[in-house]
């Protein structure tokens, strides 16, 4: 971890989940050790590659840096998410919290519904394409 304690863009820590770092390992959903996170901070991914130092100083060299995002990455967006990043970068923290909301209770909710709803119509129809 020495390799990184000065960068200004990575962070590597070891979270101790059994103690103070419990409840971190809670909200990013840490249920086996010893884990390994990665990605924005926001949105941690599961690491699944080697274990070695030799293997994760490869893949954080191939795999890890800037990505597009607001502020200073945002240059690094395609022309499809650019305006969609700074259209939220506009928004208050409550209205986009509540965008949040309304995405996630339209994916757990709604389109389950209309899945059924369209393999219904497709059987009413004599096709069974799912």
């Amino acid at each position: 971890m020495d390799d990184f304690k000065d960068s200004p863009t990575a962070l590597v820590a070891d979270v101790d989940c059994t103690t103070e770092g419990k409840e971190l390992c809670e909200k990013n959903e840490v249920r086996g050790y010893p884990t390994i996170k990665w990605g924005d901070v926001g949105d941690l991914k599961d690491y699944q590659g080697g274990r070695s130092y030799d293997d994760l100083k490869k893949f954080a060299e191939e795999n890890l840096g800037p990505t597009c995002g607001p502020g200073e990455n945002l240059e690094l967006c395609d022309a499809e998410t650019k305006p969609k990043m700074e259209a939220y970068a506009k928004m208050s923290a409550g209205k986009l919290e509540g965008k949040i909301r309304n995405t996630i209770k339209n994916y757990e909710v709604e389109l389950p519904l209309m899945k059924k709803v369209l393999a219904w119509q497709k059987k009413q129809d004599g096709k069974s394409e799912l």
